[in-house]
């Protein structure tokens, strides 16, 4: 659904670092790479042996609800942890992708530490949502979708305006532009669809993409409210980036996933 910036506003983020954001893509591309998934590492063999490798890998850094609430004291950080550990290829570059696209903005309007605190407080929050509704799950629950889903609903309420390029599959994926405020609820009324008809088991945990974008919309209504926020709040915000701003072609979101194949 979306790749990258052009015009004004894209080459005026380009042009401020944007580390935190890049620091975050990194973290998870390495842990990735030495991780049983990406299937490079040699250390955790090949056939069964990875595959059971891989199990134990997700059991040990991701959400399991059924050990975060029975009162184990390492379960506690697995919200944490499960935001850097993703279970494929697809899941990875996916979330990556729409990290970079989403995050680089956002962070230049929060400023690195409060972006920093934003995204690891809000992906925590949507991992642990997710695993209260499921509290008897004993499946893993892996990747950083919660953690972006919170930067998109952030980006809803700071960019409204931002022209997003959408391929609609129903549409013989004709790419059409629409603004942020169209691209972005529909996306969200996607998973909402999607997560009332999940079934219980591996796949992919659309309810922890549904809290993290509320919750960062919510975040950004309260700290960027008018009159609230610097730089003149979200309406100077999507009248200057916004207005400009455009995005090309790419997949949709990665998916949160249990213990992603």
């Amino acid at each position: 659904m979306i790749a990258n910036w052009n015009g004004t506003a894209g080459r005026a983020v380009r042009n401020r670092p944007a580390p935190v954001t890049y620091a975050l893509i990194a973290l998870c591309c390495l842990i990735f790479m030495i991780g049983p998934a990406s299937g490079f590492n040699q250390v955790y063999g090949s056939g069964d042996e990875l595959l059971a490798a891989q199990r134990a890998y997700f059991r040990r850094w991701g959400v399991v609800p059924g050990e975060l609430f029975e009162g184990v004291p390492r379960a506690a950080l697995t919200p944490a942890t499960a935001l850097f550990v993703h279970g494929s290829w697809v899941h990875l570059l996916g979330n990556m992708l729409f990290l970079y696209v989403f995050g680089t903005m956002t962070e230049d309007r929060m400023g690195r530490v409060e972006f920093t605190l934003f995204y690891l407080g809000c992906g925590y929050l949507a991992l642990l949502g997710y695993a209260a509704a499921n509290a008897e799950s004993s499946q893993s629950l892996v990747g950083a979708s919660g953690a972006i889903s919170a930067v998109l609903g952030a980006f809803l309420y700071l960019f409204p305006r931002a022209r997003v390029t959408s391929l609609l599959p129903f549409l013989f994926f004709l790419p059409l532009r629409f603004p942020a405020w169209v691209v972005l609820p529909f996306w969200a009324a996607l998973q909402w669809v999607a997560a009332g008809r999940a079934a219980q088991g591996p796949g992919v945990a659309y309810l922890a993409h549904l809290v993290g974008f509320g919750l960062g919309l919510l975040y950004a209504w309260a700290r960027f409210g008018i009159g609230r926020g610097p730089k003149g709040g979200p309406g100077r915000a999507a009248a200057g980036f916004g207005r400009a701003a455009r995005v090309k072609p790419a997949p949709a979101p990665a998916p949160e996933g249990e213990n992603q194949p």
